[in-house]
């Protein structure tokens, strides 16, 4: 459930904005996503695992917020962010 190193440093090589930026709105959803697409999987599978359900439910709420706030600030970045990563239908 926890994502490798070598997957989280291309996702954040792929989204980061500027040389050295970890902490950006998109690489938080970036790497957020990738964590919530995995821990899906497993909640599916294991139906009484609950605590990892609130983890999950969690971790789906932060992004959410990323997202408004990226959304506020700079419409165009969360428009590519989102059909970047597939979020929004």
């Amino acid at each position: 459930m926890v994502i490798a190193a070598e997957e989280k440093t291309e996702l954040v090589r792929d989204y980061q904005r500027h040389d050295g930026d970890t902490g950006s709105p998109d690489v938080q959803i970036a790497i957020l996503t990738s964590r919530i697409l995995e821990l899906t999987e497993h909640v599916r599978a294991h139906k009484h695992d609950y605590s990892s359900r609130h983890g999950l439910v969690l971790m789906v709420g932060k992004r959410n917020r990323l997202l408004r706030y990226l959304a506020r600030t700079d419409r165009s970045r969360y428009q590519t962010l989102i059909k970047r990563l597939g979020l929004r239908k």
